[in-house]
């Protein structure tokens, strides 16, 4: 088993673009801290219902409502900072829009998952690494044309991430990659854990989940309420 680059195609070089954007670090780190209703809320705006900043505060009274933290509290600068972001990415059109949430979801999952590891903002260190955009090669397997959007490039402790913004992310291809990259790593004599992160509800995600008839039980999946478990939180 042994990970590559992905190839620099014309839609990695547009994705690319939109993945270094200051916003999508910016909203990323903003939600690696956040707390389940702040994800909510970004989840909320980032859709582009509205970009009315007072109605948003009105419909989450728990972050800006009389009960919520003060204002210069910590907590509720962190609320005020993650809805300025997150609309944002709401007025970028739809394209765009719908571009950097998978670009914050990959982001924030990088995040979290290097804090478990115990490793810095960017590069390598611990003896473990954590890549994006990267394939996973197998001896007399055909490789899958599509990387996988964060890696953990460690010995015995590797991982494949796929990330979504939402439920209707889930397919059967992205659940078949998964399971094949498992399997294929077991027929190696590797361990290779499978996971598919979507920014979105368990409940949503089990809903779809019942529609497809792709292996799955060897794949973790996290939603937006087990985000910090990437973490080791």
């Amino acid at each position: 088993m042994r990970f590559q680059d992905a190839a620099p195609d014309a839609r990695a070089i547009v994705y690319a673009g939109i993945q270094a954007d200051p916003l999508v670090a910016r909203a990323a780190t903003l939600l690696a801290g956040a707390t389940h209703d702040q994800r909510i809320l970004a989840r909320a705006a980032m859709n582009g219902m509205t970009t009315d900043a007072p109605a948003w505060r009105t419909m989450f009274p728990s972050l800006f409502g009389p009960r919520a933290a003060p204002a210069g509290d910590p907590v509720r600068a962190r609320s005020e900072a993650i809805l300025a972001a997150a609309l944002q990415v709401a007025e970028r059109g739809e394209q765009v829009r719908s571009q950097f949430r998978g670009a914050i979801v990959e982001s924030l999952t990088e995040i979290l998952v290097r804090s478990r590891l115990g490793l810095a903002a960017s590069g390598p260190g611990g003896g473990a690494a954590v890549r994006r955009e990267r394939r996973i090669l197998f001896d007399g397997v055909r490789a899958e044309i599509h990387p996988y959007d964060v890696t953990v490039e460690a010995a015995g402790a590797a991982e494949a991430i796929d990330c979504k913004w939402g439920a209707r992310g889930i397919n059967a291809d992205v659940l078949h990659q998964l399971d094949d990259a498992r399997s294929h790593a077991t027929d190696e004599d590797e361990r290779l854990t499978a996971t598919l992160v979507i920014f979105d509800a368990e409940r949503s995600c089990a809903v779809r989940l019942e529609r497809q008839t792709a292996p799955r039980d060897a794949t973790r999946i996290v939603g937006v309420e087990s985000l910090d478990g990437l973490a080791g939180r």
